[in-house]
């Protein structure tokens, strides 16, 4: 996914910046982090409070296997179906990733 691309999803917040980030891209809006882009996929940072309205959706949760065998959960969901041709949705989506990203420490 292209910059423009990326900038093009996260419109409703304003201005965010993008950084390379372990073979992917992180975006950020006003210094925090509140999506990642791996593997040409936008993931949403999620956390206790907006995880359940995202599993309700259909998304699914980033992990990995780590060195250990174990599986590893991270903060990030893929983007719902509904919201990847409808922009008003999207909006309420990232709005749910960059209230996450307030609440993170």
């Amino acid at each position: 996914m292209d910059n423009e691309q990326i900038r093009e999803v996260f419109q409703s917040l304003g201005e965010i910046s993008i950084r390379k980030m372990f073979g992917g891209k992180g975006i950020y809006h006003q210094g925090r982090i509140l999506a990642i882009e791996l593997n040409d996929e936008l993931l949403l940072k999620a956390d206790v409070e907006t995880a359940p309205h995202f599993a309700a959706a259909g998304a699914v949760q980033w992990s990995y296997e780590g060195k250990s065998g174990k599986k590893a959960n991270m903060p990030y969901w893929s983007i719902p179906d509904e919201a990847l041709d409808d922009p008003d949705i999207m909006a309420i989506w990232v709005r749910r990733a960059w209230e996450t990203a307030l609440r993170a420490k």
